[in-house]
């Protein structure tokens, strides 16, 4: 009697990778990875989880982590992982070759007391500045309802008036602050600090760039209503 035929299935090998890169991402999403941080003579244990829900833990995760483990911000961390300084901040792990199990260390130190009180006057700094900033995204939102016509003609001349105000006032505030933190003075060692206020400069720049835009337009639109009002005198 004929043995009975042996039946194979074979996949389609396109389908088959695709299928396999499915599987694969699955379980890369959500990952968190165990690592041994290595920081001076110092041992911890740390996990990696991803920031963004569905996503692969980045090099930034791990920073933030160890931040916290250590109290090291993350722009005095130098990370080495197998003798090579990682720096690509937006990169996954894997891709970087670091999972389960790896050794990373960590060269840096915590800032001391005295740097820690002028961080504090900085991040102050930050949350007046960032509060200023709403202020400003509220005036362009009036004018823009103003230019698209949301505003009837006979109010527009008192409301444009009011806007140029208060954004002259804001822009002057920002002038202030720059003041301010121009007056501030660090140690060389100060490494935080020179970075954070360098932050905040360039920052506040950006805004003031956006006040002379508002400005201006605010200015158009007021010679547009002159120039209407002259020609109905006419």
């Amino acid at each position: 009697m004929a043995p009975a035929p042996v039946l194979l299935h074979v996949r389609a090998p396109d389908r088959f990778r695709r299928e396999a890169e499915i599987v694969r991402g699955a379980a890369m999403a959500g990952d968190v990875v165990g690592l041994t941080l290595i920081h001076g003579s110092s041992k911890h244990k740390i996990e990696i989880s991803a920031e963004r829900e569905g996503c692969e833990p980045t090099l930034q995760d791990m920073a933030a982590v160890i931040a916290q483990v250590t109290g090291v911000p993350q722009q005095l961390q130098k990370l080495i992982f197998k003798g090579k300084s990682l720096k690509e901040m937006e990169q996954p792990l894997s891709v970087l070759g670091v999972k389960n199990g790896c050794k990373i260390m960590m060269i840096g130190k915590k800032n001391s007391p005295e740097e820690e009180a002028e961080l504090k006057k900085l991040k102050d700094l930050e949350k007046s500045i960032e509060h200023l900033s709403h202020k400003l995204e509220e005036i362009n939102a009036e004018l823009t309802g103003i230019q698209n016509g949301f505003l009837a003609r006979d109010l527009r001349s008192a409301a444009l008036s009011k806007l140029e105000k208060k954004g002259k006032s804001i822009s002057e505030q920002y002038m202030r602050f720059l003041e301010q933190i121009d007056a501030m003075s660090f140690p060389d060692d100060f490494t935080d600090c020179r970075h954070r206020r360098k932050g905040l400069v360039k920052n506040i720049q950006t805004h003031l760039a956006q006040c002379d835009i508002i400005e201006a337009h605010i200015a158009q639109e007021l010679e547009k209503l002159q120039s209407k009002n002259f020609a109905l005198a006419d």
